[in-house]
């Protein structure tokens, strides 16, 4: 389910269109901030929900440079084959 940015992605969009405050018309370049409105607790919540659903850390560091949703698939993908 989880090998590549295309599946991580698609695993994001579904966790994030559970809740009923996010556009229904977001993707992979959705950008986290400003096209789902999510302030800074928003986004640390809602990557901690995907830290503990693929098991995996993503430091802080790399955090500030996600702007969108394939982009923080893609640093949870590196993350995880960092692990393997």
């Amino acid at each position: 389910m989880t090998d590549s940015i295309t599946d991580i992605s698609a695993m994001i969009i579904e966790k994030l269109l559970a809740n009923p405050k996010v556009p229904r018309d977001i993707d992979g370049n959705s950008k986290i901030v400003e096209d789902l409105a999510f302030d800074s607790l928003a986004v640390m919540n809602f990557v901690m929900e995907i830290e503990d659903e693929l098991d995996v850390s993503v430091p802080l560091d790399k955090l500030a440079d996600i702007r969108t949703i394939n982009d923080l698939a893609a640093c949870l993908l590196t993350l995880k084959a960092a692990q393997a």
